[in-house]
């Protein structure tokens, strides 16, 4: 074969090789990067490193095909309001979307439910505006301040969940869903608020399938 020969040949190769590559490029999916954007239940308090929800929660989703990268944003201690004013620089342009956990520590201090409501509703009109999907983790107030508290309390996570239409978490806790107080026990830190390793574990079961449906149902 002669050397003009050679390079048609060659030539041609090299033009299918690109055109598969071309073909296949999209088809290739990025990992998608999920902000875990909460509190203490989200950091991981108290636990090792590995046992925390975030850890657990992505091995859980990785041992199901899930091609995700869960970010670990919670910050011990933070209340709504903390959340809203980090949410902007914690929605860097890499990030595909958000789980927002937070609420429980402007529980514990009283706070005035309709200021909690207000400040995640600035939390997912700032997802809103970067067009990310967003699911809402709720949580319930325990009866320390009042019926009416713990009624309005409740209540603005199914609302705001409505009103954004993002799928909603009924509870951080309801993977624990024991109302035998020894049995609970065993699943919860020294401080009776945040779980330990075998209760996060337990929380991720009940919690990962709904994550994981949301996953796939927002995947492009």
């Amino acid at each position: 074969m002669g050397y003009a020969s050679q390079y048609g040949v060659l030539k041609t190769v090299g033009k299918a090789m690109s055109l598969v590559l071309t073909m296949s490029g999209p088809l290739i999916a990025e990992t998608r990067q999920v902000v875990a954007f909460g509190d203490s239940l989200t950091q991981g308090y108290g636990l090792q490193q590995g046992e925390g929800f975030v850890p657990q929660l992505q091995a859980w989703l990785t041992a199901q095909g899930a091609d995700v990268q869960l970010v670990n944003a919670g910050v011990s201690g933070d209340t709504t309001a903390g959340g809203l004013a980090r949410v902007d620089w914690t929605l860097t342009p890499e990030v595909d979307a958000m789980i927002v956990a937070l609420g429980g520590n402007d529980m514990l201090r009283g706070i005035d439910p309709a200021a909690s409501k207000a400040n995640l509703a600035g939390i997912l009109d700032a997802a809103a505006a970067r067009e990310l999907d967003v699911l809402l983790v709720g949580m319930q107030a325990p009866g320390n301040f009042g019926p009416e508290y713990k009624a309005r309390f409740d209540a603005m996570y199914p609302e705001l969940a409505e009103t954004y239409d993002a799928p909603l978490v009924a509870s951080f806790f309801e993977g624990l869903g024991s109302a035998d107080p020894a049995a609970l026990q065993a699943l919860m830190q020294r401080d009776n608020i945040h779980p330990n390793a075998d209760g996060v574990a337990q929380i991720v079961q009940t919690m990962g399938p709904q994550i994981l449906a949301w996953l796939e149902k927002t995947e492009d």
